[in-house]
């Protein structure tokens, strides 16, 4: 039998991340020393009352039934989060679940989207931005993130068809892979925009409690005019370490929440209600591991960072996400190559800018999962490697 398959599936190669977990495996049986700093995975435990929670709420065999909807109490704490933490008001018909930001963002054009309308995202930018709505037969049109714009949209950049064109535009701030910030200045002008041509915002607010230097992560929907045209995504898998629980949100225009919810019903019966009390028990219990987290992940950025200035590799930036974003060092064009090559001299694994598009060429990106003592080792490793040329 012959099995022919979709299209799509020409479009996808191996995962980088695959490639580089078996690199990483084979030096680790040589018996070699590896640090991977590929996935950004949190290494942080959750909140034992979070866990408790989770646990309490599997005891009960009531529970392993389909939830079907958002329980009313899950609701209600991401108002009062949303309340406390960025002062929206958010009503019920603006809030619903997904598994995880990748799964929203990986099905949101489904609901806005007829095959061959233009979704716009970003270059460089996370993978899924353009996988998703490749994969519900959207056109995808890119628009550039440069240095010169402090890594902002330049809106008069983005041809006027283009715009009118456009369906929906994906933005995420603090930035993955290139971990910059925006203004509120950014967002005012962005829903202006947004407004003129008629385009849906869809907001990935990810990292929004991992902001460094005494700055403070916002909500696109804490602007003015925001739940006019958009949604934000807002997960819990990074501010409370539950990357494996897989629950997250979209929350703002009440239209679009509507036809989503819509959709998902179609597909899913509901986030597992332990996970639900395990996600409210995080969103209204203490707050304290949020900020101890967010100041570890400060700490070794700063260990990172200084570290590599002080071996000759500069230029590498971090201002929020739990990432750090680096120029090849002197000597280097290729961040495939590169990347290769530092895993083989120095045992240190990190992700080729490249994976997140032409513009993330010349680049790599670090993830922040080690603690300050190993950050100094994995910089002395690569000092060690020779790598870094004078």
């Amino acid at each position: 039998m012959e099995i022919k398959f979709a299209d799509r599936m020409d479009s996808f190669k191996e995962g980088i991340f695959t490639t580089l977990a078996n690199i990483k495996k084979q030096k680790i049986d040589e018996g070699k020393t590896v640090y991977d700093l590929s996935v950004g995975t949190p290494d942080f435990m959750p909140d034992r009352f979070v866990m408790d929670a989770l646990i309490e709420a599997a005891k009960k065999p009531e529970n392993y039934k389909y939830a079907i909807t958002d329980s009313d109490e899950l609701i209600e704490a991401v108002q009062t989060w949303y309340k406390k933490r960025y002062k929206v008001n958010l009503e019920k018909d603006q809030i619903m679940s997904l598994y995880g930001s990748q799964e929203g963002l990986s099905r949101v054009a489904l609901t806005l989207c007829n095959p061959g309308d233009v979704v716009l995202v970003p270059n460089p930018g996370y993978p899924v931005f353009s996988i998703g709505p490749m994969l519900n037969d959207a056109k995808i049109e890119y628009y550039e993130l440069r240095e010169e714009n402090g890594y902002l949209i330049d809106f008069s950049s983005i041809p006027e068809e283009t715009a009118k064109a456009a369906k929906a535009i994906v933005v995420s701030y603090p930035a993955n892979p290139i971990c910059r910030l925006a203004p509120v200045s950014f967002y005012k002008e962005l829903i202006a925009w947004a407004e003129k041509y008629n385009v849906v915002v869809l907001h990935d607010n990810a990292y929004s409690e991992l902001v460094y230097d005494g700055k403070e992560g916002i909500s696109f929907l804490s602007v003015e005019g925001a739940d006019k045209v958009g949604i934000e995504f807002n997960s819990l898998s990074k501010t409370y370490n539950l990357t494996g629980a897989r629950i997250s949100f979209a929350v703002g225009n009440r239209e679009i929440i509507s036809q989503f919810k819509k959709l998902r019903s179609q597909i899913d019966y509901g986030i597992f209600i332990p996970v639900q009390k395990a996600a409210i028990a995080a969103l209204l219990g203490p707050q304290t591991s949020v900020e101890r987290n967010r100041q570890e992940y400060e700490d070794r950025r700063n260990a990172l960072i200084d570290g590599l200035n002080s071996i000759g590799w500069k230029g590498t930036v971090s201002e929020g996400t739990m990432f750090a974003w680096a120029p090849l060092p002197k000597g280097y064009t290729n961040s495939t190559e590169f990347v290769l090559e530092l895993i083989d001299k120095a045992g240190v694994v990190c992700v080729p800018g490249s994976v997140f598009g032409s513009l993330g060429e010349g680049y790599v990106r670090f993830a922040l999962v080690y603690n300050v003592e190993d950050m100094k080792k994995i910089v002395a490793a690569v000092k060690e490697s020779g790598i870094i040329k004078e």
